[in-house]
């Protein structure tokens, strides 16, 4: 499994004092005790405009001190920096077709159905966008407990609904997904995205797994009281990823402000050749565009593999309907405005120290305004 390193002399904070209010909503978050500690950033005009960090890992007082260069848990944010890249550079490259049945890739998925079934027509694309009629969550991790069995439950899940006529937000749709990519790679989904994304990019903080010697310096996500009974530090919090040895096409990987606004940088360079962004190194333009459709059913917000604006978004009320971006559990977002070539990172643990606590709901749209109206102009 991938370990990681950081280059400190790159993530040095970025401050400007136009980003008052940004601190001001964070700050106001932190006291309100919607997470202890985050880090964030914003990139902009192909610059990186704000890096920093504010709080603790926990709430104790002698807590270590959060950084502009602390990974964290992404939670979710695997679906799209992971699992969708993997699907973007395998259609770039001709190995993936979106309207590919799953159950041609992964025959166990339509065991037990006729031709014809609903079954049998899920596709790929259904499960990037998150409408294939299999449903949000299920807590698999009270009756499985090996990678198989996890793997074995997905595969039998009844759908609800028939594919393509229903958005639902689906975890066993994509931990599927992250199966077909490795049928399609030939090769573990760690090993791929770290060679074919991770590496080019440049993203030495981002990966899989933490080396033990390292868990200490990211952030804990909860004191677990129901499945591992331990405190959750530097291991993947989702259990299901955890059941995957801690890797899933849906959770897993743990990044930081500086990797993600890298990566941030290549979804731009793709979207806006020829700009402020420089080449893109391993996204094409044409797939870039495809990847941020909207996909339907009418109403769904989802593109392939990304969310894009709702009515009632994270996002706030200042991203362009051409953004997209995504949520992880964990109290992460990343959206990035493609129109405006703007890109927003925002890392916390608000799950410390249990999941109760749901103030990130608001803070995330405070954010997100607050950073758009510091950079003013016709951006908004």
């Amino acid at each position: 499994m991938n370990s990681y390193s950081s280059s400190p002399a790159s993530l040095a904070p970025v401050t400007d004092a136009r980003f008052a209010p940004v601190y001001g909503v964070l700050r106001e978050a932190m006291a309100s005790r919607a997470f202890p500690g985050c880090a964030f950033g914003v990139l902009a005009g192909g610059k990186v405009v704000l890096q920093n960090a504010l709080g603790r890992f926990t709430y104790d007082d002698g807590a270590r001190a959060t950084t502009p260069e602390t990974v964290y848990d992404i939670a979710s944010l695997t679906k799209v920096v992971a699992t969708t890249s993997v699907a973007m550079l395998l259609h770039q490259r001709g190995q993936l077709d979106l309207d590919l049945p799953l159950g041609e890739l992964l025959p166990g998925f339509v065991v037990g159905h006729s031709p014809g079934e609903h079954a049998y027509l899920v596709t790929l694309r259904h499960l990037l966008a998150h409408n294939s009629g299999l449903p949000g969550y299920v807590e698999f991790y009270k009756t499985v407990s090996t990678p198989a069995g996890l793997l074995r439950a997905c595969l039998r899940l009844p759908l609800k609904s028939e594919p393509g006529t229903r958005a639902e937000y689906s975890d066993p749709g994509f931990i599927l997904l992250g199966k077909a990519l490795e049928v399609l790679a030939r090769e573990d989904l760690v090993t791929w995205v770290r060679r074919e994304v991770l590496g080019p990019l440049g993203m030495e903080s981002t990966g899989y797994c933490p080396a033990p010697e390292r868990r200490s310096l990211i952030p804990p996500t909860e004191i677990d009281h129901t499945l591992r009974r331990r405190r959750i530090q530097g291991e993947v919090q989702d259990e299901h990823a955890w059941l995957l040895k801690g890797a899933g096409g849906h959770a897993g990987l743990f990044s930081n402000v500086p990797d993600l606004l890298q990566y941030s940088r290549e979804i731009l360079a793709a979207a806006k050749p020829g700009q402020e962004y420089g080449s893109p190194q391993i996204f094409e333009t044409k797939t870039m565009e495809c990847f941020a459709e909207r996909q339907g059913p009418a109403g769904s917000s989802r593109a392939l593999g990304w969310d894009t604006p709702s009515a009632e978004s994270s996002a706030g009320h200042f991203f362009s309907t051409d953004s997209i971006g995504h949520l992880g559990y964990s109290g992460c977002s990343l959206w990035i405005d493609l129109r405006a070539g703007i890109a927003a990172v925002l890392l916390t643990n608000r799950t410390w120290p249990d999941r109760q606590c749901q103030l990130i709901r608001q803070v995330r749209p405070q954010f997100h305004d607050a950073v758009r109206q510091a950079l003013g102009g016709d951006d908004l």
